[in-house]
């Protein structure tokens, strides 16, 4: 039975019976309540799981109530008690752990009934509350602690402002529901993740289905009956209409990989990051193979990393996905335009930052880095002396707005041995590296989004293939949602065809959140898991301890 259930259950039958106990123990007096409360907090000052609670601001808590119960002193507060139980009750839902907020002791103690034990149902409530409220509402780790290469700066919330401001009102539930992140990512996570928790409750069978050579539509292999039972599990906890499989006596226990498992084949391919061309490989069967366990943590962490994103992420914003190779351009919480991505190579890893895009530059020159001129450029034109000629890029001893280019016949650069003493730049044109469109927003990373002349690599999978800028599939489209079409496509495409350089300002600056997310949502609201390709996830959750 989830937690939920049985602590509305439990709970109403038995706050009758508390209602004669603890309105007799009150008359003991506030000043106990205060001695009790000193007790308390001695007592639980080193228990690790109130880690980052001060423990002190409950002395604030209550003083402001001039040390009068918050949960146990009357009917109307055994109601707040009750909902107060129940919404901790729901941390596991949330992709929390429920024994964080000591929630079985909670439950014994209101089991018991025992007043000498009712200071400490008052303040242990208290103190779990205030934790779980904090946690929803701001992730329960610290962010740069779990992800090193996460520098979007987590939520702010005062716990015991919030507790004090609500727990005396007749909104106090509907606070309460308030402090998960109400973005729609989140809340269909979350359904999925307890579809996938009472699969693991359930001990669904879960037999590992071997490595196999690559398997092709037409063809046979005695795995095939268990890949059926899988997609069989993905539709209970997906509900994709191409999951649903026939389930006759002839096709149940069949070898042939016929063209409705293909089709649903395809459909998995797709929903985890995969090239969707229906063969069977060790991608594909790694993929079938995660257990309901393993898609929980992944979902888990997810929504932690959610919960670390600011509350307010504007009207109009873009959410671009590492993770994922995805971008997505939301407005009035509407998905206006998505497109696939490539971001950086593993030892050049896209961090996680916010910002605001300023302005687009229309045919741009290349700044060319000292790093990729000295590790990816220089082997280049060491091997053929007219690299630099054919791709258009010019050699300068500095930096100076007069500085002339130098001749690249002139250097001799195998002598070039250490460091990199020139100045590369590419000119616009159909070789530049960034494409006719580059998108610029303030970092200290140097990052940017660009378009791209290798298009070709959009059709991969894995697309970790930059030095940690964003390359875009459709940077004409991008523009005309950043300038809220003030540009059309046509005078766009004009601009562009013009060759020249021209920077053009947008109307007002675009928030941009740039996110490490494993599993997330598209534009029409299918949940979709994507490789741990830079391995933060694997990091963050061997820190959590979950």
């Amino acid at each position: 039975m989830p937690p939920t259930t049985f602590f509305f259950n439990f709970i109403s039958g038995l706050v009758l019976l508390h209602c004669t106990t603890l309105s007799q123990a009150t008359t003991s007096g506030n000043e106990n309540l205060q001695l009790a409360l000193n007790t308390f907090v001695s007592q639980y000052v080193d228990d690790p799981r109130h880690e980052y609670v001060d423990l002190t601001k409950l002395q604030d808590f209550y003083s402001a109530r001039n040390y009068r119960p918050a949960w146990t002193d009357s009917i109307a507060q055994l109601s707040r008690l009750e909902t107060a139980l129940s919404f901790i009750a729901t941390a596991e839902n949330e992709g929390l752990e429920s024994r964080e907020y000591r929630l079985d002791r909670l439950m014994q103690l209101f089991r018991t009934r025992n007043p000498s034990e009712r200071f400490e149902l008052e303040f242990l409530t208290t103190l779990s509350l205030l934790r779980f409220s904090n946690d929803l509402y701001r992730g329960r780790f610290t962010a740069s602690r779990l992800d090193p290469d996460w520098h979007i700066p987590q939520p702010t919330f005062n716990a015991i402002n919030f507790l004090q401001s609500t727990v005396d009102t007749d909104t106090f539930q509907q606070s309460l529901l308030g402090l998960a992140p109400n973005i729609p990512n989140y809340h269909l996570l979350k359904q999925v993740l307890l579809k996938f928790r009472d699969l693991a409750d359930r001990g669904v069978s879960w037999q590992h289905i071997p490595n196999i050579p690559l398997l092709r539509p037409g063809e046979s292999h005695h795995a095939i009956p268990l890949i059926r039972i899988r997609i069989d599990q993905a539709y209970e906890t997906h509900g994709k209409t191409e999951y649903d499989l026939p389930h006759s006596e002839e096709t149940i226990n069949s070898r042939l990989y016929d063209r409705n498992l293909v089709n649903a084949i395809k459909a998995f391919q797709l929903q985890h990051g995969l090239n969707a061309d229906g063969i069977i490989g060790k991608n594909t069967i790694d993929a079938l193979n995660k257990t309901p366990n393993e898609k929980i943590q992944q979902l888990r962490i997810t929504m932690e990393r959610l919960r670390w994103l600011p509350r307010e992420l504007g009207n109009r914003y873009l959410l671009v996905n590492i993770a994922g190779f995805q971008l997505a351009a939301v407005e009035n919480d509407e998905y206006m335009l998505d497109m696939r991505i490539i971001v950086g190579r593993d030892y050049r890893s896209t961090p996680s930052f916010n910002s605001r895009i300023t302005h687009m530059i229309i045919n741009p020159y290349w700044n060319i880095p000292a790093s990729i001129a000295r590790k990816d450029l220089l082997p280049k034109q060491q091997k053929n002396p007219d690299y630099f000629t054919s791709q258009n890029i010019k050699v300068y001893s500095d930096y100076a707005y007069n500085a002339e280019p130098i001749d690249p016949d002139s250097i001799d650069w195998l002598a070039i041995r250490r460091g990199f003493p020139y100045i590369l730049r590419q000119d616009p044109g159909i070789h530049n590296a960034l494409g006719t469109i580059k998108f610029m927003l303030p970092n200290p990373f140097s990052i940017y989004l660009h378009d791209t002349p290798t298009k070709v690599l959009f059709t991969k999978d894995i697309r970790t293939f930059s030095s940690g800028c964003i390359r875009l599939e459709k940077p004409l489209q991008l523009a005309e949602f950043a300038l809220r079409k003030q540009f059309t496509k046509k005078a766009l495409k004009a601009q562009i065809e013009s060759g020249k350089t021209k920077q053009i300002n947008l109307p007002e600056p675009l928030p941009t959140f740039i996110v490490y997310l494993t599993a997330w949502i598209d534009s029409e609201n299918n949940i979709h898991y994507s490789p741990d390709s830079y391995q933060r996830d694997k990091r963050a959750l061997a820190l959590t301890r979950w």
